[in-house]
């Protein structure tokens, strides 16, 4: 098999948390131009659909699922109508997340556990229903879940404790689902994005502020691109990354070594 073969992702199916906008869509754009057939997992079902109704141009089969990641019920039954769909998963890309920035002595229990319950827990439950799948089927699989550069850092000036450690969380976590899968070939991989330019953040007045000082801070002085995530995503999809598990790929523009 040629190099660029195994970068192929043609007869795969997968799944996509967040898949509607921002990371979670380039991610399933990149996918179904790889050969994918992509479920788009989010809250959000109106924006879902349109987007499944602009990826499925591709030629690929796209579909949109409602769900909630932090509702295990919900997180089952979108894997069921996932494989109803397509036959079998190979391939879940946990991306859904929130961030608030609020400083620590003013969050509340509540704000708190919204971001851990959407950023660790729901990507626990839509990793471990994607788990439990691929080994019903024995062929093993990818699982790709979306961390964060802000796992090995803490940012400035914006106080985000709760997403920090969620996804710190997410990494851990990450490691100890490759462990545990490595023999029966489900592979567990995470990639932590600095700050990505999506639409929703260079849209939004009140964060105009914050890229400037985080472009300063930049060695690249800018910030990444949505499609700057997907070469990585359909490598760690693919059978070319066979032997990569357990592993977080930090893809920030070297904002971590400064």
């Amino acid at each position: 098999m040629g190099i660029l073969e195994k970068f192929s992702l043609e007869g795969k199916k997968a799944f996509v948390t967040g898949g509607a906008r921002g990371i979670g869509r380039s991610i399933a754009a990149a996918l179904t131009e790889a050969g994918a057939d992509v479920a788009l997992v989010d809250a959000d079902a109106a924006e879902a659909e349109k987007t499944a109704a602009e990826l499925s141009k591709s030629g690929r089969k796209v579909i949109a699922v409602p769900t909630d990641v932090t509702d295990p019920a919900q997180v089952e039954a979108m894997v069921q109508q996932v494989t109803d769909a397509f036959g079998e998963l190979h391939i879940a890309f946990c991306n859904a997340g929130i961030c608030m920035n609020i400083r620590a002595e003013e969050m509340s229990y509540e704000q708190w556990k919204k971001v851990i319950d959407v950023n660790l827990s729901g990507v626990f439950l839509t990793a471990q229903a994607a788990g439990k799948q691929m080994l019903r089927q024995g062929k093993g699989g990818s699982i790709i879940n979306t961390a964060s550069m802000s796992a090995h850092i803490v940012n400035v000036p914006q106080p985000q404790c709760a997403y920090n450690a969620s996804k710190a969380g997410v990494i851990q976590l990450t490691k100890s689902l490759a462990v545990e899968w490595a023999l029966q070939h489900i592979r567990v991989n995470s990639i932590s994005p600095g700050y990505i330019g999506t639409d929703l953040v260079l849209t939004n007045p009140a964060l105009t502020p914050l890229i400037e000082q985080w472009n300063a801070a930049a060695p690249l002085k800018r910030m990444g691109k949505p499609e700057e995530l997907q070469a990585i995503a359909v490598y760690l999809a693919s059978d070319a990354s066979a032997f990569t598990t357990g592993a977080d790929f930090v893809i920030d523009g070297a904002f971590t070594c400064v």
